[in-house]
């Protein structure tokens, strides 16, 4: 069997939703990326190999319904979980169970921030002048901030779940205006599981961390 016969199975319609097909690439990519975020919220590094199996789910179908910066932030997702796998096996030092939570500090928000404004203006610029979206902006600014919150993430930053729910109420009303029902759905439960990765990481927030000094620190 080919990789497009495979491909061309994963898009076979399984059930409808609102008389809207959706697909065994749809559905898998619901209970990889359910079960990676609630991995995340506990801190299990399993999270990671389940996130880059979900990622190459969302590949497929994000290019499918024309959501061309999102299918590709999909590859740059793969890239940092790679980077965030390490660091969190990695990171903490000899017998750490990984690197601590620790603030996000005012030089990475200064960073974080315009690297947001200048990617959101760039990628929408591309999708409007080189595709077919039809929501270049929303597209552009989604993936920006899944990106920075990305970087959160990978360093164990807990602003990054703020990142993630601003996201998430952006991806929710997308994706249903997509007909990506079940994954506005999935985004949905995403925006849950944010608030208790928030609630989660808050207790374990080192206490001694200096919230201005710990990206340096730990650079």
């Amino acid at each position: 069997m080919s990789l497009a016969d495979v491909l061309g199975s994963l898009q076979q319609p399984l059930f409808t939703v609102l008389d809207t097909p959706v697909s065994w690439t749809e559905v898998l990519g619901f209970g990889s990326g359910a079960l990676c975020v609630w991995l995340v919220a506990r801190q299990h590094i399993a999270n990671w190999p389940i996130g880059i199996a979900n990622n190459l789910l969302f590949i497929v179908l994000f290019a499918q319904a024309g959501l061309y910066a999102d299918a590709g932030l999909q590859i740059v997702f793969i890239a940092l979980a790679a980077y965030g796998w390490w660091t969190w096996t990695h990171g903490g030092g000899p017998g750490s169970a990984g690197p601590p939570v620790l603030r996000t500090s005012r030089t990475e928000w200064t960073g974080l921030a315009v690297a947001g404004a200048v990617g959101t203006a760039a990628i929408t610029l591309l999708l409007a002048r080189a595709t077919d979206s039809t929501v270049p902006f929303w597209d552009a600014l989604t993936t920006a901030l899944s990106l920075t919150a990305t970087y959160g993430q990978c360093r164990k930053r807990l602003e990054s779940w703020w990142l993630w729910i601003a996201a998430d109420v952006i991806y929710i009303p997308l994706y249903a205006h997509k007909g990506l029902y079940l994954t506005s759905l999935l985004y949905a439960g995403f925006l849950t599981l944010c608030v208790l990765g928030l609630r989660n990481w808050s207790r374990d927030l080192g206490p001694a961390a200096p919230v201005h000094a710990t990206a340096e620190a730990a650079v």
